[in-house]
């Protein structure tokens, strides 16, 4: 169902599907593009002009339009008076199933993507069926799903989910797009690919009998039911695996996680697997596109990756291409810790220890003296006035540590404390000793640019992981004023 032909600029060398080139000296003689005779790139384009009341109908794609909406409800109507038998309705069930493979497997991973490799004979196969989906042939179907991948979620992604769901589901084919708008991709390779060639050029005579004439045939000499196969094997198969596919622009970009990489918009979803024979594991797609696979779990619903696989033992696919398991989980890692981080920053963490105001020994213990609740620890002097009164060892305990070097008490003189609370106190900060201590020598280090051995989030702040409080000594030095 193209509503447009791309021109020959549009395809401009994308470095992320062309593989090294020839030597201008052994180049061929350039083919002429394979378009729409009736484009013309100088003239303007109806998306150009304002939708106005006068004008609407001249945005609206009409063949689209019947071919999405139309033909499907015309053959929910005609179902009401055509008997459903089970020999017909297992067919169209098969041939749903076929012809999705011929989108996922054919359509998606073998030419959209080249994932793997196969012969003539299963292309020939992939086309046939992927022409009965009724879903725009092959070169003009790869050629907007690169550019897709290639400016995701924006104003050139030909179905952009920031443009609305329904949009992003089928609105993009019922109103016209402007082909100049569009992403430029290098789709070379599916030009000198014959098999795509002939698909495209006869797409209307591959729809018709793939799609509506070959599954009455075979209702019909095998079963006598001609109108069943026409309507429950042709029309209404066609509507719902037109559906299907469409949830991967729609549903793939708006339900589910983003194990991978959260910058964009796709997502997984068990549910969108179900719905799309696979496809549902998005997030993962969209960061190692060229792998032949979306689900890399054994328990995840994959059936195009395990035909993809099952053609590979026949002889009929080859080169299965995936991507290190190294990689996959280095992503991964990647976008638990950018989480990890986001939450991170949302909490208190107390005021970082290049931010405190250096105290000498004599002013601390001045201050713990008149009356101030002040306590030290590593060196570091915190505030606990409004704590003393909960403090779950008593106030007699925390208040013996008052205006004293407090360390070796804290760190199992007399009790060792848990990591919540060394976090806890780290939200009472109010200063540092000068005299030597190893937070001022930090500090220190710190202001004049020296290396210093620190943990950074992806926002350039201090990361205080498990155990690392500076307040935690695990050796701690004996103190006399610890009893």
């Amino acid at each position: 169902m193209p509503s447009h032909q791309p021109t020959a600029g549009m395809m401009a060398v994308d470095p992320a599907y062309v593989s090294e080139q020839p030597s201008a000296a052994s180049k061929p003689a350039p083919k002429e593009p394979v378009r729409n005779t009736k484009y013309d790139p100088k003239k303007p384009h109806i998306t150009e002009t304002p939708m106005t009341k006068k004008n609407w109908y001249k945005h609206v794609n009409w063949l689209n339009v019947v071919l999405i909406l139309g033909i499907p409800l015309t053959g929910l109507i005609a179902a009401w008076w055509t008997p459903l038998y089970w020999q017909t309705a297992v067919f169209a069930v098969a041939y749903y199933f076929a012809t999705g493979l011929g989108i996922t497997a054919g359509y998606h991973r073998l030419w959209a993507h080249t994932s793997y490799s196969a012969t003539t004979p299963l292309k020939i196969f992939l086309a046939a069926v992927g022409g009965g989906a009724v879903e725009g042939s092959i070169r003009w179907w790869a050629r907007d799903h690169r550019a897709h991948h290639r400016y995701t979620d924006t104003d050139k992604d030909p179905y952009s989910v920031r443009k609305g769901l329904l949009y992003s589901h089928f609105g993009w084919m019922l109103m016209k797009q402007n082909p100049k708008r569009i992403g430029r991709t290098d789709i070379s390779d599916l030009n000198d690919d014959f098999v795509v060639v002939w698909q495209h050029k006869h797409y209307l005579k591959v729809v018709l009998f793939m799609g509506l004439i070959f599954p009455s045939i075979v209702c019909g000499l095998l079963w006598q039911d001609w109108l069943g196969g026409f309507i429950y094997g042709g029309i209404l198969r066609i509507f719902f695996v037109q559906q299907a596919t469409f949830c991967v622009n729609s549903l793939a970009h708006w339900l589910g996680d983003q194990p991978f990489d959260d910058r964009n918009s796709p997502r997984d979803h068990v549910i969108t697997a179900l719905v799309t024979l696979g496809e549902g594991y998005h997030n993962f797609h969209h960061e190692f596109p060229s792998d032949y696979r979306n689900a890399i779990e054994w328990h995840q619903y994959d059936p195009t990756k395990w035909s993809i696989w099952a053609w590979k033992q026949m002889g009929l696919a080859y080169d299965l291409k995936q991507f290190r398991s190294n990689e996959i989980e280095k992503g991964r890692l990647q976008q638990l810790q950018k989480k990890l981080d986001q939450k991170r920053s949302k909490l208190d963490w107390g005021v970082p220890l290049e931010q405190l105001p250096v105290m000498e020994w004599d002013e601390y213990v001045d201050q713990a003296k008149n009356g101030r609740g002040l306590i030290a620890v590593a060196g570091v002097v915190h505030d606990v006035t409004d704590f003393i009164a909960d403090h779950p060892g008593g106030k007699a305990m925390i208040k013996s540590g008052l205006g004293k070097d407090a360390t070796a008490m804290f760190n199992g003189g007399v009790y060792l404390h848990s990591n919540a609370a060394h976090n806890l106190l780290s939200t009472m900060r109010v200063g540092i000793i000068r005299g030597g201590m190893e937070v001022e020598i930090w500090k220190r280090a710190h202001a004049e640019g020296k290396d210093t051995v620190m943990s950074k989030d992806a926002h350039g702040n201090k990361i205080v992981r498990a155990g690392s409080q500076p307040t935690k000594v695990f050796d701690p030095p004996a103190s006399a004023n610890a009893a």
